[in-house]
């Protein structure tokens, strides 16, 4: 028989109270921290269709050819599609604004003053050993049936 003293419970009490006390505080900050979304839902679903297509164009050759835009027109509204064959600019990137192509994007703020139309923010990073710099697009989409698409790309005016 193992003899406890009345020191010893004492203090596996306080351990086991001490663990419940943690316990029970991570849930409750987990449930109190928990913020509702204040987005409007067509900027959320904008969100999801230009995130899809950056990562795609990002991923792949962003050189302006008419195979590349071929290959991304799934993400495009009839109106840009025809823009874009029409371009002479051969060099340019569109999507980007610019002939130096970035290493990687973020999305940013939405604007939306109607239910088939957000204009979000598209910040474009270079990265590396000697560069650290960002530019700012604005991407127009609208909502086709029940898909949400690009419609333009336009530079951000600066302040």
């Amino acid at each position: 028989m193992i003899v406890v003293s009345s020191e010893q419970r004492a203090v596996v009490f306080i351990r086991r109270s001490v663990r419940l006390t943690c316990l029970l505080l991570t849930v409750y900050c987990s449930l109190a921290c928990s913020l509702p979304n204040l987005e409007k839902p067509q900027c959320t679903a904008a969100r999801d269709a230009i995130k899809r297509f950056y990562s795609f164009h990002f991923g792949n050759d962003m050189h302006p050819s008419p195979e590349n835009l071929k290959a991304r027109e799934q993400f495009f509204t009839s109106g840009l599609i025809g823009k874009l064959s029409a371009s002479t600019e051969p060099a340019k990137d569109y999507f980007t604004a610019t002939e130096d192509y970035p290493k990687a994007f973020r999305i940013g703020e939405c604007i939306s003053g109607s239910d088939d139309n957000a204009v979000m923010q598209v910040l474009l990073l270079w990265r590396d050993d000697t560069r650290n710099e960002q530019k700012e697009v604005h991407v127009e989409t609208v909502k086709v049936g029940d898909k949400w698409l690009i419609n333009n790309v336009a530079e951000a005016r600066t302040k």
